[in-house]
């Protein structure tokens, strides 16, 4: 089996024309099959901002409403993706732009009203593989945006973390699949003002741990556990860090493991 990389980038990259830039560079020379996924919140919301759209959040959460998802849709879809596959092409990277409708990739369902509506949000059910084998056999490298879609006509705003999660749990039946989220940090940090207090090393029985005495909690939670859920799902590796990691494995990481 070939190895592929999925590589989830954030808005430290996104927002910073620079840092896209060299990233996309630097992306565009690994070897082997590879997917990018990329979000971009803060972009949208400074046009909803600029149209007059109210941006609403819970517990760090984005209420997609309709005219929400019009923005996203225009946003993450549209600019971001369609400037990300632009800049790849430049580099001699062949890629395609895609949302989950785009060859029926990724199915979603709107997230049921519990205690909280958080409108066209969408829990991915389904990854489906052939479109993408088709394209990374023919070294066609996809870049997904953060928009699903629920087979009956609706597009789903959906968490980037979890799409990469999603996508490398449904490759994992074709390729050895390694997982990568690139943030700003050098990794899962023991304090949070320390840079350089990265933990190496992260398994179920430590992450428990870490957890009850709240050294780990609020935003990296849910991307910890899209990370243990990949890992429990036949993914062989994931990994947080800066980009670096991807490029010099000497540089501090934080690696999950059973």
């Amino acid at each position: 089996m070939k190895t592929i990389k999925i590589i989830k980038i954030g808005g430290n990259i996104i927002d910073n024309e620079d840092a896209l830039a060299t990233f996309i560079k630097d992306f565009s020379t690994i070897a082997g099959p590879k997917v990018l996924v990329h979000g971009g919140g803060k972009l949208a919301t400074k046009l909803a901002t600029q149209m007059n759209i109210p941006v609403k959040m819970t517990e760090g959460r984005r209420i997609t409403d309709t005219e929400t998802l019009d923005i996203i849709t225009m946003v993450y879809a549209g600019k971001i993706n369609k400037n990300i596959v632009a800049q790849l092409q430049a580099n001699q990277c062949n890629a395609i732009g895609l949302s989950g409708a785009d060859g029926n990739t990724i199915v979603s369902e709107k997230r049921p009203v519990k205690t909280i509506d958080y409108g066209f949000v969408g829990d991915v059910k389904k990854v489906n593989t052939v479109v993408l084998n088709i394209l990374l056999s023919n070294n066609v490298t996809p870049v997904f945006c953060a928009i699903t879609h629920n087979e009956n006509g609706q597009l789903l705003n959906t968490n980037a973390d979890t799409i990469a999660s999603e996508l490398a749990i449904g490759l994992s039946s074709i390729f050895n699949t390694e997982l990568y989220y690139c943030f700003e940090k050098n990794g899962v940090l023991e304090s949070v003002e320390d840079d350089d207090s990265v933990i190496e090393n992260i398994n179920t029985e430590s992450y428990k741990a870490l957890k009850d005495n709240h050294i780990i909690f609020e935003g990296m939670l849910p991307k910890l556990d899209n990370c243990f859920h990949a890992i429990n799902q036949n993914v062989q590796k994931v990994c947080i860090g800066k980009s670096d990691m991807l490029f010099n494995t000497n540089n501090k990481h934080t690696t999950i493991t059973k």
